[in-house]
């Protein structure tokens, strides 16, 4: 299972500070992007824990796709006690592993907007589960639709796993031959690799991430966004943005405070600024955007230029940091979204000095 029980419910104040990032970030996105009467179509939605926030948004149709009948009956329980002004549907299907035009043959190009915040993880297993979830979602999407959701960032945590490859080697002459810590400690989290890595494998590079109150770890699978990006490409989808955390709240403050400071309290000041520990938990997630074009309307969002796209596994890592004072320049927004400048956090192979070396 790619995300805890524990992110599948809905989140009281009361519960862990990860679990209620993860309401804020959501109820972002949706707040952003959703618009009255939008169809709707929620990948992984088992858990429905965004019912309300959908309801506030005012859309106008609702489709759930869930692997479990179970979580697919929880949400259709969840809508149908609370009556909810939207109209919904169900489908019980894997985007990853099924083709979902053959299955829900009146729904093509009908979604406004197509959600994945859990799971999406589980798609880069293989190139081949990435590729098919990219293309229901071209599939269903509505020219001029976005596909956006929330996911741990693989730059931040390749970057500390990085750091501790640079830190065995400093201290090479005290430490075991060929012995790389495969472990990330941090006050809010643990992340564990399950075998050591030269470089960043495009796609099954597994990892256990575990925080304080979780009994067990979830398991993931970095996800490495330039072959993200190539594969949305591919299926007819245009990259608008993949932004840690940190810059996307930064972004979007004057929207986004108040919502962070009723969710999460002790990651703000009373004025909205972010305070010192926010940085690690926040820079843990990232949000990811496409946009499927609209010709008859606007010419197609420019993504980055295809070298950079393409030539970008070659690259050596830029090494993110996320420090207020380290930050550049940002772009006009687009629908009250900050646009980032450049690719930020956007994984590459990692630099020379940091790679492992076995002789």
């Amino acid at each position: 299972m790619m995300m805890s029980n524990e992110l599948a419910m809905a989140c009281p104040r009361n519960q862990s500070t990860h679990c209620r990032l993860y309401e804020f970030a959501r109820a972002a996105l949706i707040k952003i992007f959703a618009t009255p009467y939008a169809t709707v179509c929620d990948l992984y939605c088992g858990g429905g824990n965004d019912i309300e926030k959908w309801d506030e948004a005012q859309i106008g149709h609702y489709i759930g796709i869930d692997v479990t009948a179970s979580g697919i009956s929880d949400v259709r329980e969840m809508l149908e006690s609370q009556r909810k002004a939207y109209t919904s549907e169900f489908f019980e299907l894997d985007p990853c592993l099924e083709n979902l035009e053959m299955h829900l043959q009146d729904k093509g190009n009908m979604a406004d907007i197509i959600c994945c915040f859990q799971h999406l993880q589980s798609g880069f297993e293989n190139e081949e589960k990435a590729r098919s979830l990219l293309r229901n979602v071209a599939s269903l999407l509505r020219p001029g639709g976005y596909f956006l959701g929330i996911v741990p960032d693989s730059s931040t945590i390749w970057a500390k796993y990085q750091k501790n490859v640079e830190a065995y080697h400093n201290r090479g002459s005290t430490m075991k031959p060929n012995i790389v810590p495969t472990c990330i400690r941090s006050e809010n989290y643990m992340i564990t690799f399950e075998v050591e890595e030269e470089k960043f494998p495009f796609f099954g590079k597994k990892y256990q991430l575990k925080f304080p109150n979780d009994v067990l770890a979830e398991t993931h699978c970095l996800v490495h966004f330039p072959s993200m990006i190539r594969l949305a490409r591919d299926a007819g989808l245009e990259y608008v943005e993949i932004q840690n955390l940190i810059e996307f709240y930064d972004d979007n403050r004057a929207l986004l405070a108040g919502m962070l400071l009723n969710s999460v309290p002790n990651l703000v000041d009373p004025r909205g600024r972010l305070l010192p520990r926010s940085y690690d938990v926040l820079g843990l997630y990232t949000t990811f955007i496409f946009q499927k074009p609209d010709p008859d309307i606007a010419p197609p969002i420019i993504s980055p230029s295809q070298d950079g796209i393409q030539n970008h596994d070659e690259r050596e890592w830029q090494e993110t940091s996320w420090k207020d004072d380290e930050k550049e320049g940002r772009s006009d927004s687009l629908h009250g979204l900050g646009k980032i400048s450049e690719q930020k956090g956007i994984l590459g192979p990692g630099p020379a000095d940091l790679r492992l070396h076995i002789d």
